[in-house]
């Protein structure tokens, strides 16, 4: 059976998003960080007209706190997690002839950055919960490291899947083969590195992201970007692969206690009704906003500050994986 991940703008079933649960990771950070991830969730679900959305707690009373906050019409289920970054510990549903089927893969904590008890299963609990086959892969790949355009190309960066902290055994053609083998992948973009000071190795999904079939979303930089030779990088070797690219702005430096932290606007999600762009108080915000939604009519884009989710290493394409109508 060939099974294949559909593209993000494809019409989903539901989505499961993480909501903080850990008052010792968060800190002074956790209930506005829950702010944030309600008004995200919201917008999502778009009082009905949108995807089901399925707010993911750690514990009972974090559930309750979200059920509170989050009102009706929207979902909370209780399954224990070590953080909230659902894009990368949570399942991948790939569409086959026979229906839908969860790819997991192993799970080891960005590289062993931060481990944290219920991460590394919480992708096979979540699928079996929700009905899933589950396919399992022995090899480590977190969801925010790739994105796919629904016509048989993914892209990704070096930085990450090269790293040895991930999967030290494979070759970069070992590697290639098993994301066409598990992902029903046929091509595979190679960029660099990810942005300045992300702790997972720079993942692409804030990077870089498909927009439609062969047509690669960069970010543009900004005047004193740190990224600046990032973007540019990232530009030269899509142009030569022979994708199209299509313009974003970037956030330019973004920086919280005098340090850089990787803010973009390309951690964007892509809901049945709604695009949400994370902002950052920055001068593009509104630009980016319109630049995005520009690329898919029919849906409302709606922009939402994601500060203190970013005190947490990420926005809300990181908390968020897709259950793919199918």
């Amino acid at each position: 059976m060939t099974l294949r991940q559909p593209p993000e703008w494809a019409p989903h079933k539901a989505v499961w998003i993480g909501f903080p649960s850990h008052g010792e990771l968060w800190e002074e950070d956790l209930a506005p960080a829950r702010g944030e991830v309600v008004d995200f969730a919201r917008a999502v679900h778009d009082g009905g007209n949108g995807e089901q959305v399925i707010l993911v707690a750690a514990d009972a009373e974090s559930a309750e706190a979200a059920a509170a906050m989050a009102g009706p019409g929207i979902d909370v289920i209780v399954e224990p997690f070590g953080d909230i970054w659902l894009r990368d510990t949570g399942p991948i549903i790939l569409a086959g002839a026979e229906g839908p089927v969860a790819a997991e893969f192993r799970f080891n904590w960005w590289g062993g950055k931060y481990d944290l008890p219920g991460d590394e299963d919480v992708s096979a609990r979540l699928a079996e919960k929700a009905g899933f086959t589950v396919r399992s892969h022995d090899w480590v790949l977190e969801g925010g490291a790739i994105d796919v355009d629904g016509a048989g190309l993914a892209v990704t960066t070096e930085q990450c899947l090269l790293n040895p902290n991930r999967n030290p055994a494979l070759s970069r053609e070992e590697i290639e083969a098993r994301l066409k083998s598990a992902l029903g992948i046929d091509r595979l973009l190679w960029l660099g590195d990810g942005l300045l000071n992300d702790h997972t190795d720079g993942h692409v999904d804030n990077l870089a992201r498909f927009v439609g079939p062969n047509r690669l979303a960069l970010p543009v930089p900004a005047e004193d970007d740190p990224n600046a030779a990032i973007y540019r990088d990232a530009a030269e070797r899509a142009r030569a692969f022979g994708v199209e690219l299509v313009p974003i702005p970037s956030p330019g430096k973004v920086e919280r206690d005098g340090e850089i932290v990787p803010a973009s606007y390309m951690n964007f999600y892509i809901g049945n009704a709604t695009v949400v762009v994370p902002l950052y108080g920055a001068p593009n915000d509104d630009a980016a906003i319109e630049a995005i939604g520009a690329l898919f009519p029919g849906r409302r884009a709606v922009g939402f500050r994601a500060d203190h989710i970013l005190t947490g290493g990420g926005s809300f394409h990181c908390i968020s994986q897709q259950v793919p109508s199918i």
